[in-house]
């Protein structure tokens, strides 16, 4: 008995704007437009968006007592949040009648989640779901999904003019009883074609049921966006049922016939591919060896092969394969080592096949065999001209294994970002452990549970994105350090920190430099305000610091912020290595970096009685307050605040982040603008809890009219990720010449009377001007020229030394009406228009849209040796904003500066 159900693919219901942006730049050197919004449309009504690409869950308490049967202690949301789509958990924090949290900005893709709640006074979870909302996943009752819509998404979303999506029942010839299958028809799919369609079987993993391809696997939604394309042969996909004890009569003997049956179908072995998932994949290749010819394309996606194949074997299955291709994810896909044995193994049978390549953004997840249908079933039935892997993908090196335990230090970090940590013997009777860090979207913290492994606790995950993190176990609820991990925070005992190299900027910045490029980092003991303790601060000095330079070095006073202590911007936020790429690359002014302890003290008083004198006792830095800089995070904003309004134009330089302190009635507006060259203000997204106080102050600056810079708010909440960017963001506008206006006309730096250093910038008018938009597809495209820069040095050699110059930009943030994106939508590609030896031009910049940073921070524009800095040099670049098509209609408008500096 057969018996069919019809449904129809839900059409897609994004809304999208008309890409309509003005062609004449408005302001010095910009038109940019806000990126596509992230859009979810989750079914689950517990699941808010307070902001941008941000969701925040809300649980009623009541329904957690309902579903407890009493008081809950804790609160979380499990899902694929993680690191490469890791598992992990989200506490929730109880607030009057709710329990919430917030978290995001989430990349596009689909999210699966359910929540779970500990008992009060027990050790035992309850795990739950909206009891208001439909079903969705089908065999795992308490789970739910929701959709972030996005460009990198696209494949994934809901197509209009899509295929159908059905369910009919079929007799079970291995099981005695009825099964089911999901079958995906093509558009405009005809069954009286006269061609019948060729058919793609599916089968999923142990433990998995054959829905989930489509309730977690999005598979009709791939399927669609392929057909409308054209990217697809018009087929049927029939998802059958795999959980059985002899695969080949369940597929061959009952899943084969009926689907045959119920659809317009071939029969012809050519026009039949198969494919699975784990255990799925492994039927599908053993199918391939026990009936070679039965399904000319065959599709392994995280499976492994336990038979033999022979000479003859290999012959048949060559003869009668169009097409073997096999999918692994990264080395935390647990088949990663069997896939290394099954390649081995059909190459030395002499079975052709194709290898896509080690998928190094996902492991054994969903989102691995999303984009290995993706793949796969673009290539069946047609011809295609690239066999190779898939772009990105890495070949498979070998097995992979882990140190052995207790071996080495941890976390283990490998040259793909997949980390690995493990806990000593300590914690061999635990019942729970996870490990807590910053490694959620924006530095969010998120809980991923270890895996017992011996007497001790492991877990591998990855991709991590490059930066700097932090982290605890908590064991049984209770918070540990890895005493495994050598590093150490003072202000709290129980983390520990660790590196990821990568792109992105805390991956770019945060890293180690190479030793002998590296600033110094001593300690500075002074006595403070504070009862008269001694207390200590670290100094950070440039490269090559000489203490007994005739020009004294500027000096930037960096403070920590409640909770915190002097310690800190070193050894949580890499304050040291931020300013040791800044400087390799020649961003910032060589400079002194003091790092003191701020709590417990009347700080201006602290700072201008205390810590300033004993800096200039120890350090050969200016007392000019020009030459001075002082900033801070959360308290230490506030510190920085108090201090400019208590005693104005002490600090050329000032910097807030998380920032609070208005200004009180009694500030001197007048003295603060004319002993003020820059007050910068930073913070987090609404999930920074000073967000509001953020805000008020930028209000309250621009009521008194107080000449401030507030930059975007950085996605995160109050962290330090949302820090380090600030802090690489304000380190390169020190001790600078003023660029408020635009880009700078002139900036010159005189050593002595017969030579000098100097800039100019061709005149601009009133901006620079970008060509009308051109639609590429996924983006509109604008060009544009850099004005003409012209370098001139006249120094001798006795003043120029073995240093030669460097010319370097950046673009502030766009804005326009309310709407802000980051600079890194505009890209460059720089030239040196009168070449010569010696002189050359910077990298070639690609735009976000392209995976790279943009001018969101500084860049080269040209650079010069001691051989090719010397007369007239100039300079220009080509300009290429890159907006997605989808981006909101407006005129965007920024500041592009241009530095020049001296290469010692």
């Amino acid at each position: 008995m057969r018996t069919r159900t019809t449904a129809p693919h839900p059409a897609g219901s994004g809304r999208r704007w008309a890409a309509i942006l003005t062609a004449a730049a408005v302001g010095a050197g910009s038109l940019l437009a806000t990126p596509s919004a992230f859009a979810a449309t989750p079914e689950d009504p517990w699941i808010g968006h307070p902001a941008e690409g941000l969701h925040r869950f809300y649980v009623p308490d009541a329904v957690v007592q309902a579903e407890v049967g009493t008081s809950a202690a804790s609160v979380r949301v499990e899902g694929n949040f993680g690191p490469g789509n890791t598992w992990s958990h989200l506490n929730l924090g109880l607030n009057g009648d709710e329990w919430n949290a917030t978290i995001g900005p989430l990349e596009p893709g689909q999210y699966y989640y359910q929540y779970t709640a500990t008992i009060a006074g027990s050790d035992e979870e309850v795990t739950f779901r909206n009891p208001d909302i439909e079903q969705v996943v089908t065999a795992q009752p308490a789970m739910n999904t929701f959709f972030v819509a996005g460009d990198s998404a696209a494949w994934l979303a809901d197509v209009p003019a899509g295929g159908q999506l059905e369910t009919f029942t079929y007799d079970s010839a291995v099981a005695d009883t009825e099964k089911s299958a999901q079958v995906w028809t093509p558009p405009s799919y005809d069954p009286n074609r006269a061609e019948p369609y060729p058919v793609l079987y599916l089968l999923q993993d142990r433990g998995q049921a054959h829905s989930e391809w489509t309730e977690l696997g999005r598979a009709a939604q791939i399927l669609d966006n392929l057909a409308v394309e054209g990217d697809l042969e018009p087929m049927v996909v029939v998802m059958g049922d795999g959980d059985s004890t002899d695969v080949r009569a369940e597929v061959l003997d009952s899943l084969v016939p009926a689907a045959q049956d119920e659809f317009h179908i071939s029969i012809d072995p050519s026009e039949q591919a198969i494919a699975g998932i784990g255990r799925g994949a492994s039927q599908a290749l053993n199918l391939m060896v026990t009936d070679p010819g039965e399904f000319s394309h065959v599709g392994s996606f995280s499976g492994s092969l336990a038979s033999s194949i022979s000479a003859a074997k290999a012959q048949q299955i060559n003869e009668g394969t169009d097409l073997v291709r096999l999918y692994v994810g990264n080395t935390t896909d647990r088949s990663y080592n069997q896939n290394v044995s099954l390649v081995g193994k059909l190459d030395a049978a002499g079975v052709e096949y194709e290898f896509d390549g080690s998928n190094p953004d996902f492991g054994d997840v969903w989102e691995t065999w999303q984009h290995s249908l993706h793949d796969f079933a673009s290539r069946l039935f047609r011809d295609v001209g690239d066999h190779g892997m898939s772009e990105g993908h890495l070949a498979l090196d070998g097995g992979h294994s882990l140190p052995a335990p207790g071996t080495t230090p941890t976390p283990w970090v490998d040259e793909n970002g997949i980390v690995t940590f493990e806990t000593g013997t300590e914690f061999s009777s635990a019942k729970n452990v996870t490990i807590w860090a910053n490694w959620a979207p924006a530095g969010n913290w998120l809980r991923i549970p270890m895996e017992k492994a011996g007497d001790r606790w492991r877990l591998t995950l990855g991709p991590v994105e490059g930066g700097s993190y932090y982290y605890k176990f908590v064991v049984d609820g209770v918070d540990h350090k890895d005493t495994g991990n050598p590093t150490f925070v003072n202000s709290e005992p129980t983390w520990s920190t660790f590196f990821v190299a990568g792109d992105g900027i805390r991956g770019e910045f945060t890293g180690d430099v190479a030793p002998d490029n590296r600033g110094a980092v001593d300690t500075m003991n002074y006595e403070s305000s504070a009862g008269g303790d001694a207390r200590s601060a670290y100094v950070w000095t440039p490269p090559g610091y000489d203490a007994d330079r005739e020009e004294a070095y500027p000096v930037f006073f960096l403070q920590h912020g409640g909770g915190q202590t002097w310690s800190d911007w070193v050894q949580v936020g890499r304050a040291a290595q931020i300013l040791d790429n800044h400087y390799a690359k020649g961003n910032i002014t060589p400079m002194v970096v003091v790092m003191a302890n701020g709590n417990g003290v009347d700080y201006p008083k602290e700072i201008l009685q205390n810590i300033i004198p004993a800096t200039e006792s120890a350090y050969n830095v200016s007392s000019d307050p020009a030459q001075r800089a002082l900033a801070g995070l959360s308290m230490g904003s506030g510190h920085a605040l108090s201090t400019l309004y208590a005693h104005p134009g002490e600090f050329g330089y000032i910097g807030a982040m998380s920032a609070f302190s208005p200004p009180p009635a009694s500030a001197d507006v007048e003295a603060i603008n004319a002993g003020t060259k820059l007050l910068a203000v930073y913070t987090g997204d609404i999930q920074d809890f000073t967000y509001e106080n953020t805000m008020t102050l930028v209000a309250a600056l621009e009521d008194r009219g107080i000449n401030h810079e507030f930059n975007p708010p950085i996605p995160g909440p109050h962290s330090w990720d949302v820090w380090q960017k600030s802090i690489i963001d304000f380190l390169p506008k020190l001790f600078k010449a003023d660029s408020t206006s635009g880009i700078p006309i002139e900036a010159a730096i005189t050593e002595g009377e017969n030579g000098v250093l100097a800039i100019t910038v061709a005149d601009f008018g009133a901006g620079i001007a970008l060509s009308a938009p051109e639609n590429v597809g996924d983006r509109l495209r604008f060009s544009g020229a850099l004005p003409e820069v012209a370098v001139t040095d006249s120094r001798t050699a006795q003043q120029a030394g073995l240093g030669g110059w460097t010319v370097a930009a950046q673009a502030r943030s766009f804005t326009s009406g309310g709407q802000t994106i980051q600079a890194d939508h505009l890209g460059w590609i720089p030239e040196v228009l009168t070449p010569r030896d010696g002189l050359a031009a910077g990298d070639s910049i690609a735009t976000a849209l392209d995976g790279g940073l943009g001018l969101s921070t500084p860049a080269e524009l040209a650079s010069a040796n001691t051989e090719g800095r010397f007369g007239a040099a100039k300079l220009g670049a080509g300009l290429l904003l890159e907006v997605p098509v989808d981006t909101q209609p407006g005129t965007y408008s920024s500041v592009l500066s241009v530095s020049l500096f001296p290469v010692d």
